[in-house]
């Protein structure tokens, strides 16, 4: 691999989601559709990075089952370098399974990621050379407490994070100090710092040690802190199609601005757009997610 290379570290699952033909009914069966499509934060982050032109390497781990190998398939569809990937037996590999209202906006979710817990501090040490020789190394918290806590202590190239969701974000409280950058939505840096608005998080985490906090606001854009700086970005306007991977993207952007040294202004831009253009698509990796795109 280039040294420009990207580690990524985390879940790797196969999404199944269901969008109603017309307004969700709750407690009941709503006529729609039905899609099966490879998922997960750390896939999905690590395939957008290939898309924005950055080698990358996944390090995550799948059973030894059909789900497994297309996932990983998917993966290497996009350049995605997926050698250091652990291969567990006799285990299930991920599942995500959630619905959609009838514009795309999901509902609920629910996350089957037990194989998650074979990405071990024992297992990564035996990568360590490659991680710290990365160019970036982005974790989400699908791993365990330890498993993120030993990436704090041990990598020594920038690290970057996304909190998956309200319940998992807290995960991260013990890194946050080794965290070039994090990507929060507004309920997740809530969860993280127990403030209230955005500002009030995004300084709580800045005070914890993280270099720069993007926190996604939704329908009102995003807030990107560093220092001293604050920036706010309305949310680009784009038709609502499947919000699903959006948030990924934003990630990969921060971190591929990262990488190329951009400044807050531009790194937050780029975040704003990159979910932009997923949410206008089925895909849960936009095809138009391109570097040129983002600047």
């Amino acid at each position: 691999m280039e040294a420009r290379c990207v580690s990524v570290v985390g879940g790797a699952n196969t999404d199944i989601c269901g969008v109603p033909a017309e307004r969700l009914v709750r407690h009941d069966s709503n006529p729609g559709r039905v899609t099966l499509r490879p998922g997960g934060v750390g896939r999905n982050i690590a395939c957008d990075l290939a898309l924005l032109g950055l080698p990358v390497r996944l390090l995550t781990a799948v059973g030894e089952d059909a789900l497994g190998a297309s996932v990983l398939e998917s993966c290497r569809a996009y350049g995605v370098d997926c050698s250091m990937t652990r291969l567990v037996a006799g285990e299930r590999s991920s599942v995500y399974l959630y619905v959609t209202d009838e514009r795309g906006e999901m509902e609920l979710g629910v996350a089957d990621m037990d194989v998650t817990a074979h990405i071990t501090p024992e297992w990564l040490a035996r990568h360590l050379p490659a991680l710290n020789a990365s160019a970036a190394v982005v974790l989400d918290a699908n791993l365990s407490v330890g498993t993120i806590d030993w990436l704090a202590r041990h990598v020594t190239a920038p690290l970057y994070a996304d909190p998956v969701s309200t319940a998992k974000a807290p995960r991260l409280r013990g890194a946050l100090g080794s965290l070039a950058a994090i990507k929060p939505n507004l309920l997740e840096a809530r969860a993280l710092t127990g403030r209230e608005t955005a500002e009030d998080c995004a300084a709580a985490l800045l005070e914890k040690g993280v270099g720069r906090v993007f926190i996604s606001l939704g329908g009102d854009g995003l807030l990107a802190a560093e220092g001293e700086e604050r920036i706010r970005l309305p949310r680009i306007p784009a038709e609502l199609v499947n919000t699903n991977g959006a948030g990924d993207a934003a990630t990969a952007a921060i971190v591929w601005a990262g990488v190329q040294g951009l400044d807050l202004a531009a790194a937050a831009l780029a975040a704003d757009r990159a979910g932009a253009l997923t949410v206008a698509g089925e895909e849960t990796n936009s095809p138009r997610l391109r570097a040129e795109a983002l600047l």
